[in-house]
């Protein structure tokens, strides 16, 4: 059988919530794809991101992918956003373990699950080293060289990107011959109108605290791409009418933000200008309702 010079493969990033995975996603692709707060779950999806290349005479394919932080689920959402982070393992080539330099030590679940995939090459990262010492790095590292036998530790910082291209290095090194299974012109697997919910979802998450970020989904009605102008009608869920009132503020200044912060980015994100308009709906206990999470495109990987 002829030897294939291409390397691809699929590449899962997982780990608790709020440890650095989607900047790092970010990073390895080159293209911001995943939203990035300082909040805890903010990721509900599996999200891929496809970066094609040549290594030392090998042309390759990854196939990144951003999973939501692995948690105990409260709502049927926390299980539909698990059942993402459990496929994304069954598939991979290769395995990125994101943990931080404040790890307080209680990833047995997550290291419960890695433990039963012994056939799968995994890569820990201990992220965040830009905030640490050399003394706190090298606790962490000999901590998990006695905890988690794997077959690298890279301590990493993906805000500053230290040592993001050693795991490169070792993502290329472990993937297998395959030739590509996305076209080389993607980037995603996901659609543009996917994107303009993420991008609105992100800005809720950054303008508002507590419960409400939490409470909301984002749904794109329309989206129609004209020569120079994308129109694009959101529909923002909450859980109660307390909460669309939080959302739209006074006088209507809260979401009007949301709406300006959101329209700048999409037209950074889609090279367009953008014409967006957001519909606010109450949608009664939504992350406990199967049928209204398939709607919102859970429960599909």
């Amino acid at each position: 059988m002829e030897q294939i010079n291409h390397k691809a493969g699929f590449v899962s990033i997982v780990g608790k919530p709020n440890v650095g995975k989607s900047t790092l996603m970010n990073v390895l692709v080159g293209e911001r794809l995943s939203i990035i707060t300082s909040k805890a779950q903010t990721t509900r999806h599996r999200i891929m991101g496809i970066l094609n290349g040549t290594h030392k005479g090998t042309d390759f394919q990854l196939v990144y992918s951003d999973t939501p932080g692995i948690i105990l689920p409260k709502y049927e959402l926390h299980k539909s956003m698990m059942t993402f982070v459990h496929s994304s393992l069954e598939d991979a080539d290769v395995i990125l373990f994101v943990t931080d330099i404040f790890e307080k030590y209680d990833e047995d679940d997550v290291i419960d699950k890695l433990a039963r995939i012994d056939h799968i090459p995994v890569l820990l990262l201990i992220n965040k080293i830009d905030l640490a010492t050399e003394e706190q790095i090298a606790e962490k590292i000999a901590h998990w060289r006695e905890r988690f036998p794997t077959q690298a530790i890279i301590p990493i910082s993906a805000l500053k990107e230290q040592n993001t291209g050693e795991i490169f290095d070792s993502i290329v090194e472990h993937l297998p011959n395959h030739p590509p299974y996305f076209d080389k012109e993607e980037l995603t697997d996901k659609p543009e109108r996917f994107f303009a919910s993420e991008i609105i979802r992100e800005k809720i998450f950054l303008n508002y605290k507590k419960e409400v970020p939490y409470s909301c989904e984002v749904s794109i009605a329309a989206f129609k791409e004209e020569d120079n102008l994308i129109r694009i009608s959101a529909e923002i869920y909450v859980e109660r009418v307390t909460q669309r009132a939080i959302l739209i503020g006074h006088k209507g200044e809260s979401i009007k933000k949301v709406g300006t912060q959101a329209r700048e980015a999409m037209e950074k994100f889609f090279g367009k200008k953008v014409f967006l308009e957001q519909f606010i709906k109450v949608e009664p206990d939504w992350r406990q309702k199967a049928q209204k999470l398939r709607m919102f495109g859970y429960g599909q990987d």
